[in-house]
């Protein structure tokens, strides 16, 4: 009987210093961030101009800046957690092709962007960016589309609840944090240890503008539920679709058909805010 208790004693101990962990390393678990830059537009025959945009706590960030002649409106690009915006140029040329400038910007920490990657820096960080093509660009806050992938999507939703964008746009980006790491860790107590938030489908319920939401039911990172549920609370106008592929494979730009979709959403919806 002793020996069961002390075992039991041990195990505890075992899970409650695995817990603290956990507790105290949770910003390894949500940001992969690449400083080195792997390429830059130049490689695909784009024109662009690499931008540093001041953050209000003296951070500075990196940036590409894409225009394009005659352009229906500009897109605001918010990368996912791992990686940098050297990962994501073939959305340049997405963009490109269905007539819209381009924000392609890293959060601080990633890329050539100062600083270490939080929440409320991520946060600070789009507003930043927000500013940068309201203010230096002079865009009318009607013709920006807050464009989000995966936990971008999350940063994406907090700035359309609190500016007027004239369109968002999220692919493959789940609920909430703690939602999500409750199914990929059932056995630790999450809810309770969660230092994050990233509140994708609370930011939602503030959201006034037309929505578009493109998740894959093979996504193996974020279930294809978060999707659905995040369509539910979006306001309409609103469209949904399903993507292919795994999470870090259905991506939209590889697509000719999920290309037409979202451009016809856009240019109607992004028409009608003018």
């Amino acid at each position: 009987m002793q020996t069961l208790i002390s075992l039991s004693i041990a195990l505890c101990a075992v899970y409650l210093i695995f817990v603290l962990l956990v507790y105290f390393g949770q910003a390894r678990l949500i940001y992969f961030p690449e400083k080195q830059l792997s390429n830059t537009p130049d490689a695909i025959g784009l024109n662009y101009t690499a931008v540093t945009i001041p953050v209000s706590d003296g951070e500075t960030l990196h940036g590409w800046w894409m225009p394009v002649p005659d352009a229906k409106g500009v897109v605001l690009f918010f990368h996912g957690n791992a990686g940098n915006i050297s990962h994501r140029i073939n959305y340049l040329t997405m963009f490109k092709r269905l007539g819209y400038s381009t924000l392609l910007f890293d959060y601080r920490g990633y890329g050539q962007s100062s600083g270490t990657p939080s929440e409320s820096g991520t946060y600070l960080d789009a507003q930043a960016a927000w500013r940068y093509l309201t203010g230096t660009q002079g865009f009318a806050a009607a013709r920006i589309v807050l464009f989000g992938e995966s936990l971008g999507g999350a940063v994406a939703s907090w700035l359309a609840a609190r500016e007027k964008p004239g369109l968002l746009v999220l692919a493959s980006t789940f609920t909430s944090v703690p939602e999500l790491a409750a199914e990929i860790y059932p056995f630790l107590p999450v809810r309770w240890i969660s230092r994050f938030e990233y509140n994708t489908l609370a930011s939602l319920q503030s959201v006034s503008c037309p929505v578009f939401i493109a998740h894959s039911p093979e996504d193996d990172i974020i279930p294809f539920r978060h999707g659905e549920r995040l369509f539910q609370a979006a306001p309409e106008p609103k469209q949904f679709l399903p993507l292919e592929g795994g999470h870090n494979t259905g991506f939209i730009f590889m697509q000719p058909a999920w290309i037409k979709s979202l451009g016809a959403f856009m240019d109607k919806n992004l028409n009608a805010a003018l």
